[in-house]
């Protein structure tokens, strides 16, 4: 289908003049009934106050990829306060980039005011538009026309409008002959582009591998580059950009993208150092497309999960400097778990909710070879065994010999309770003695003078 209306609409060369290529209705896949309620009550309730709206980027993409959007976006020449008025229930969000988020039931719409273009004008107002001297924009809300709007969008398959009462496409940077040709090609010039923000570095990977696209040379030519300006997102910024990296079903094609584009490295730097580690390397390539499988049989996939297989190599060789000094076992995971957070946090700002998870997941791997006595059933009942389980035989999968515990506890959840009992009596009796010392507390100097 859009081989055929690339060769209708004839843009399978890039075009030279200015206006959107306009694909009529009956010359597309799309129909106004793919588009959700809300989205179309959105178009109709800004068109009805006499505004222009139309349903914008990666859903239009993926309906004529033939895949279903996550969500609906619609753009608008209304202003941030004039969407509002018009809902009862919007909210205006954001500083660096001001949107409105409108809710209708459980689904919510972004909606977003045309942008324009910058200047260098000194009177302008810098609660509308700033740049730092390395040219990233700290606020971008400038607002303009849907020409501009599109010229100032990320990548040309994002730059599709569609509007749903006449059923019409207006492509502005040709990407529906992008789609047709497999290719990720950002508009404009891409050092500029990437300076502005550098998360479109990110997404660049984040598309390429949900799509399985290629980068156009003048979009990966300065990646290499520019990578390090990742350093200067907030680190809340960097980890909700993360959850999209590893959450949208592509988790092992994004890592891939991550690593090959030097990408990886900004974002787990300590993680980075080891990843050579053919052991390493297998446990998070397994935890990608683990996630990747129960995402698409959409069952349920937490952050702390991937972010603790993804801290894992760190935590392994942290916790050899602990123990080398004489410390337990434990005592060296619970602290080498600890001084990984405390890093990683400074790149990417991972919520105590989920920190602690993983700090949990991390102290259980250390428990569950103890069995004997009640043990096991005291770490059944623990209300993370599920995932400190499934990250066992994550650690199985990739290699690592635990001497069959994984298809122990497998058993053990299958059997009832007198057989559990009968498992654990016929456990080998834990050695006693030997036992590794904890570092002791240090005692509170006395002044003997007194």
């Amino acid at each position: 289908m859009l081989k055929r209306i690339a060769e209708t609409l004839g843009f399978k060369k890039k075009r030279k003049s200015s206006g959107p290529h306009i694909v009529p209705p009956g010359s597309h896949p799309i129909e106004p009934t793919d588009i959700s309620r809300a989205a179309s009550e959105v178009v109709i309730g800004l068109e009805e106050a006499g505004y222009k709206a139309y349903v914008v980027g990666g859903c239009v993409r993926d309906l004529l990829l033939g895949l279903k959007p996550k969500d609906f976006d619609v753009a608008t020449d209304a202003t941030p306060e004039q969407v509002k008025t018009i809902f009862r229930r919007a909210q205006i969000i954001g500083r660096r980039f001001r949107i409105v988020h409108v809710r209708f039931g459980r689904e919510v719409i972004e909606v977003t005011t045309f942008r324009a273009h910058h200047t260098n004008n000194p009177g302008k107002d810098k609660n509308l538009s700033r740049q730092s001297k390395e040219g990233m924009l700290l606020r971008d809300n400038v607002f303009g026309s849907i020409d501009e709007d599109a010229s100032r969008r990320d990548f040309s398959i994002n730059a599709m409008y569609y509007h749903p009462t006449d059923n019409t496409i207006y492509d502005y940077a040709d990407g529906l002959a992008d789609l047709e040709q497999k290719t990720l090609r950002i508009i404009g010039d891409a050092a500029t582009r990437y300076r502005e923000d550098p998360v479109r570095m990110l997404r660049a990977a984040r598309f390429a591998a949900k799509l399985n696209f290629d980068l156009d040379d003048n979009t990966l030519a300065p990646i290499a580059e520019y990578a390090s300006l990742l350093s200067d997102i907030s680190s809340a910024r960097l980890f909700d950009e993360s959850l999209k990296l590893f959450m949208s079903g592509a988790a092992f094609a994004t890592y891939e993208q991550l690593r090959q584009l030097a990408l990886f490295a900004e974002l787990f730097p300590q993680t980075n150092r080891l990843i050579d580690d053919d052991f390493y390397q297998k446990l998070i390539s397994q935890a990608m497309r683990n996630t990747d499988t129960r995402i698409n049989n959409r069952q349920r996939v937490t952050p702390a999960f991937i972010y603790a297989a993804l801290l894992w190599p760190a935590l392994v060789e942290q916790r050899k400097a602990y123990t080398a000094k004489g410390d337990s076992p434990l005592y060296a995971l619970q602290q080498a778990g600890s001084d990984v957070i405390q890093q990683q946090i400074k790149r990417t700002a991972i919520p105590r909710r989920f920190t602690t998870m993983m700090k949990e997941i991390w102290d259980l791997q250390g428990r569950l070879n103890k069995r004997n006595g009640q043990n096991a059933a005291r770490l059944f009942s623990h209300p993370r065994f599920r995932a400190a389980y499934d990250f066992l035989l994550l650690r199985e999968q990739a290699g690592e010999q635990t001497h069959g515990l994984g298809e122990w506890w497998t058993l053990y959840q299958e059997v009832d309770d007198d057989e559990r009992e009968t498992m654990v009596a016929a456990l080998p009796k834990q050695k006693s003695g030997n036992k590794r010392r904890r570092r002791p507390r240090r005692k509170p100097k006395v002044d003997h003078a007194s």
